[in-house]
């Protein structure tokens, strides 16, 4: 049977929505060019509504505040440090398990069917990463990332519960996305009090330095697939 969305989760893309996520993808990465990023989110943001740009300029206003180091280093202490602000989008479904090896592989496999070639440093499922893809292709990566929207708003409760600064961000992409429907308002809350399956498996050829940043896509050939 062919599978319908349901009216509350259907968004119409707007003309804005790959500039924010290109922004929140560049931001969401590991900050080593952090001062020419914030620059460029500061001149997109007027282009964006209220409640995608408050919470991005929330976010710069913080990290021009700190030293680029402080920055680093809290970085890898919220991400790296903390499974429940884990930025790999298919742990908060499946946790470490075969499920998940094959739901990276789907991730992946969606990339190149647009035509884009991901990163060996990288696992496909890191927030930035579907950003990324989402600014470049639109109509699929909105797809994506509402098919991980309960993951997302764990991380996005997650982060404001930690009163990590990188909550803005998670802010600022909900809000480029449709409300949580019932079914997934109710995987948050399971999520929140189970946390993910355990079952402990090898994610090869998927595995990665975690403090390594993310590696981001490369663009589709000329006259490649689209």
């Amino acid at each position: 049977m062919k599978r319908t969305i349901k009216p509350a989760a259907r968004q119409r893309i707007e003309s804005w929505h790959p500039y924010a996520w290109q922004i929140q993808s560049l931001l969401l990465g590991y900050p080593d060019d952090t001062p020419s990023r914030t620059a460029l989110a500061e001149r997109v943001a007027p282009v964006l509504p209220g409640q995608v740009r408050e919470p991005l300029l929330r976010f710069t206003a913080h990290v021009r505040a700190v030293q680029p180091d402080d920055l680093a280093a809290a970085y890898v202490d919220t991400f790296d440090h903390r499974k429940r602000c884990c930025p790999y989008l298919t742990y908060y479904a499946h946790g470490d398990t075969r499920r998940r090896g094959l739901a990276l592989l789907r991730l992946k496999q969606a990339y190149a069917r647009a035509g884009w070639r991901l990163g060996e440093e990288e696992l496909p499922d890191h927030l930035a990463v579907l950003l990324e893809f989402a600014g470049a292709e639109p109509a699929a990566g909105h797809r994506l990332l509402t098919e991980h929207r309960a993951g997302l708003e764990l991380l996005r409760l997650s982060l404001r519960d930690t009163g990590s600064p990188w909550a803005h961000l998670l802010d600022s992409v909900s809000a480029t996305l449709p409300p949580l429907a019932g079914d997934q308002r109710q995987a948050v809350a399971r999520l929140a009090a189970e946390g993910p399956p355990e079952e402990q498996v090898g994610l090869d050829p998927y595995g990665l330095d975690p403090s390594a940043p993310p590696q981001y896509l490369s663009a589709p050939q000329a006259g490649g697939p689209r």
